[in-house]
């Protein structure tokens, strides 16, 4: 048996995850090798957790986020009004399945997007793709679109992505036209993806945020009727001793 050419056979089919694990076991002594049945199964597993691993590389690239936080760096308090029952639901995705969202509401500092992230990271980490946009660059990049001709394709690119986060949401006036993008945002993703919001307002202050009483009533209801909400509290994160 050419052990060197079944590893160059590995590498052409892509099988990475197979070809390390093979290496290694080729450094072991004749008589420490696994039987056939053991040696596939062990390679299989390695070729997975390879393929699980390339994936979460992908997708926290591709996400965008702004911080890269992590769920076990978030402090959970009283003081924070946030609690290790509410992190293990988010953790567990469960919410992504059932195409609910998440409303993150607090003032400047109190962790917020931070938050956001952590929970983008581990949307990643369970194969969930997730895009990450900050308010005030998303209004720019729908203003860019619409110039150019293709704001459709955002949307339908926007539609797609199983988690969606918008951070800073409030913080700036938004136009009719951004009203009615986000709306149809919405819509397009109503009990189908789910939706993260980040804002420094609380959510019984959006209506008049968004002030078009119709545009209003109708954004509201596709974020609020299937959504999780965290109003964290407590002093800034950023105030130093």
């Amino acid at each position: 048996m050419n052990t060197q050419t079944t590893l160059n056979q590995l590498h052409e089919l892509k099988l990475a995850g197979m070809a390390r694990s093979y290496e290694a076991i080729l450094t072991l002594p004749m008589h420490q090798h696994p039987q056939a049945h053991q040696l596939l199964a062990q390679l299989g597993q390695h070729e997975l957790e390879h393929k699980r691993a390339q994936r979460t590389e992908t997708y926290l690239r591709l996400s965008k986020l702004r911080y890269a936080a992590s769920l076990d760096q978030i402090n959970c308090s009283p003081e924070r009004n946030l609690n290790t029952d509410q992190l293990a639901q988010l953790a567990a995705c469960s919410w992504i399945d059932k195409a609910e969202n998440v409303l993150i509401t607090g003032a400047t500092g109190s962790g917020k997007s931070y938050l956001a992230c952590a929970i983008g990271h581990q949307a990643c980490m369970m194969g969930y793709k997730t895009q990450y946009y900050n308010m005030n660059r998303f209004i720019e990049q729908l203003s860019l679109v619409r110039l150019d001709g293709s704001l459709l394709k955002l949307l339908n690119r926007i539609e797609k992505v199983p988690v969606l986060i918008v951070d800073d949401f409030g913080l700036q006036p938004i136009t009719a036209q951004v009203r009615l993008a986000l709306l149809q945002i919405l819509e397009d993703r109503y009990a189908r993806k789910s939706t993260i919001i980040v804002s420094q307002l609380p959510v019984s202050n959006w209506y008049d945020y968004l002030k078009d009483e119709t545009l209003a009533d109708a954004i509201l209801d596709r974020l609020t009727s299937r959504a999780n909400r965290i109003a964290l509290s407590g002093k800034s994160l950023r105030t130093k001793d």
